[in-house]
């Protein structure tokens, strides 16, 4: 994982936000190949394998449908910088969504394969913090507490899209929806 994206993580125990300390291990340029990540709020230890963030208890993911034309399409993107991310089935559109988004850094987290010099994460919720991200997709088998966390993580006015059925959060606006995709704007 890139070390500039370690500061884009929180602790997911059920505490106020807290930012997470980098320890390090082994480190490739940029990239934390191995290492630990420790929550000061409450002494959390969280492991770097193979250059994979591990929070445990991450779900199984199954491929998503949409494409990396449609996705670039829907998160509405426009110039470098910033962060999206990419989470279960819908970290198939990593690679081809990587060329169409020049400058911006892409994070899978549960992907249903490591994208090839991939920034990944597995955890049982979204452990990226408030307003840290220009985007979020998320993929077809993910439930309302992986949508609210995934608006949370949007900086506001920027977007969420994702397969299934369009949720209904205060905090979401529904842009559109058709078929099995919806697109919304955090408020």
């Amino acid at each position: 994982m890139f070390i500039e994206l370690t500061d884009h993580l929180r602790c997911p125990e059920p505490h106020d936000e807290s930012y997470l300390v980098l320890l390090p291990g082994r480190l490739d340029g940029r990239t934390v190949v191995e290492g630990q990540l420790g929550c000061p709020a409450c002494g959390k230890t969280i492991e770097f394998r193979d250059g994979i963030v591990d929070f445990g208890g991450a779900p199984d993911s199954e491929p998503g449908h949409l494409t990396a034309d449609a996705v670039h399409a829907l998160l509405g993107l426009t110039g470098p910088g910033g962060v999206v991310g990419l989470v279960g089935g819908a970290s198939v559109v990593a690679p081809g969504l990587t060329g169409l988004l020049p400058g911006v850094t892409l994070v899978s987290v549960n992907p249903t394969a490591v994208p090839p010099g991939g920034n990944v994460i597995r955890a049982a919720r979204l452990p990226l913090k408030a307003s840290s991200l220009r985007g979020v997709v998320l993929g077809p088998e993910l439930g309302d507490t992986w949508v609210a966390d995934a608006v949370w993580a949007v900086l506001p006015g920027l977007r969420v899209v994702g397969e299934g059925a369009a949720p209904e959060l205060p905090a979401l606006e529904i842009l559109a929806a058709a078929g099995a995709a919806w697109v919304g704007r955090r408020r």
